[in-house]
This record gives C-alpha cells, sequence and structure tokens, in this order.
C-alpha cells in the first residue's frame, strides 16, 4: 500500500472503475516473498523496502484503491501481465481479517 504500486497485474480484463477493498492472501511461499522482493529491487526500484516476510500482515484486507482504466499496456515498471488495472488513491485500513476468493468478491463487515 505504501510502495507507489499502480498497476495490478492480471490475465482477465475487468470493465469495472470505481474502489476496492485490497486483499493480501494468506498464501505465500518463501519462493513467492523472495521473487517478489527481487522484482521490487531489480525492476521497480531498490530504495523500496520490503517488510520481512514475517512481519506481512495476510489473509485479510490492508487497504482500498480506485480501478481506473484496465490496460493492455503501460509504462508503469510494475505492469508484466497480460492485463494491468490501473490504480489510483490508495489508502491502507486497518486490518480486517478475511477469507478471500478469485476474483472480486463481496466483504461481509460485521
Amino acid at each position: 500500500m505504501s510502495a507507489g504500486k499502480d498497476i495490478e497485474n492480471r490475465n482477465w480484463l475487468t470493465k469495472y472503475r470505481g474502489p476496492v477493498l485490497v486483499h493480501a492472501a494468506k498464501g505465500m511461499t518463501e519462493d513467492e516473498y523472495y521473487e517478489a522482493v527481487a522484482f521490487v529491487a531489480e525492476e521497480v526500484d531498490p530504495s523500496i523496502s520490503i517488510p520481512n516476510m514475517e512481519e506481512l500482515q495476510r489473509g485479510g484486507i490492508v487497504g482500498k484503491v480506485d480501478i481506473v482504466d484496465c490496460a493492455t499496456s503501460s509504462p508503469s515498471r510494475w505492469f508484466v501481465g497480460k492485463y494491468g488495472f490501473v490504480l489510483a488513491e490508495p489508502h491502507p485500513l486497518p486490518f480486517f481479517p478475511c477469507r478471500g476468493a478469485l476474483g472480486f468478491f463481496n466483504v461481509e463487515v460485521q
């Protein structure tokens, strides 16, 4: 939420525009973590500080962002996918544990 990521890479497109909650998946292997750290350091910006794997909040909502476009190309250093959801107005939120799902999904607030 604080590293300036302006694209969310996906293999599917969306026509949706507007706010979405950001969910951090519960599962992540060490290989996935170190691959992401290497990508940020080598492709995006080596000055971005990535928390240790154990410090990351996983398995819940971590923020809110607006989807303002869906691109097939972008000058963003974050863009590596077939499609990229163009993001704006990121806002961290207090961690809210919840189960994730593929694609967009509704979140029950209690």
